[in-house]
C-alpha cells in the first residue's frame, strides 16, 4: 500500500485525483499505476485499469488468477468490475468510497452471483488514503476561489 499511496502523491502533483495502484504476485510488484484521466483525456484511464494491464502485458496473460490488487481508494464499478475480469482473487484498499465505491461502500459486487468474487479488505493505511484525497479537494477548491 505504500508503493500505491507513491503512486497517488504523483497523481496529485501532477493535478489527477490522487489513487494509486499496485498489483502484487508473490511479493513481487508486476505493476504500479496513478490515475491518468486528465492527461490521457479518458474516462477509463483510473490507476486500478491502468495498473491490470500492465500486468497483464508483464505476466503474458489476462488471467491476474495470484495476484493481489492493491488501491488507495475504493473502487468504483468500472474498476472493481476489471478486477473480477481480471481474476484478481484479493482486493486491498486505503479509503473507502461512499459515493463510488463498489466493494462494500455504495455496493458490493461480491454479493452478485458472478463467477469470480473477490475478497475485500478495506482501512489499510486509510488515514494516510483519505487525508490525501481530503487535502487534494481542499486544494482544488481553494485554487478556484
Amino acid at each position: 500500500m505504500r508503493i500505491a499511496l507513491e503512486e497517488a502523491r504523483i497523481a496529485a502533483d501532477e493535478g489527477e485525483i490522487p489513487v494509486g495502484a499496485v498489483i502484487v504476485r508473490e511479493n513481487e510488484v508486476l505493476a504500479r499505476a496513478h490515475n491518468r484521466c486528465e492527461e490521457s483525456h479518458f474516462a477509463t484511464a483510473h490507476a486500478e485499469l491502468l495498473a491490470i494491464e500492465e500486468a497483464c502485458r508483464k505476466v503474458g496473460h489476462w488471467r491476474l488468477e495470484d495476484c493481489t490488487l492493491y488501491v488507495t481508494l475504493e473502487p468504483c464499478p468500472m474498476c472493481a468490475g476489471a478486477a473480477v475480469n481480471a481474476r484478481i482473487p484479493r482486493v486491498v484498499f486505503g479509503a473507502r468510497d461512499a459515493r463510488m465505491g463498489a466493494c462494500g461502500s455504495l455496493l458490493d459486487l461480491s454479493r452478485y452471483p458472478l463467477e469470480i468474487r473477490p475478497s475485500y479488505q478495506h482501512g489499510v493505511l486509510e488515514d494516510e488514503c483519505a487525508e490525501l484525497l481530503r487535502n487534494f479537494f481542499a486544494d482544488m477548491r481553494k485554487n478556484k476561489k
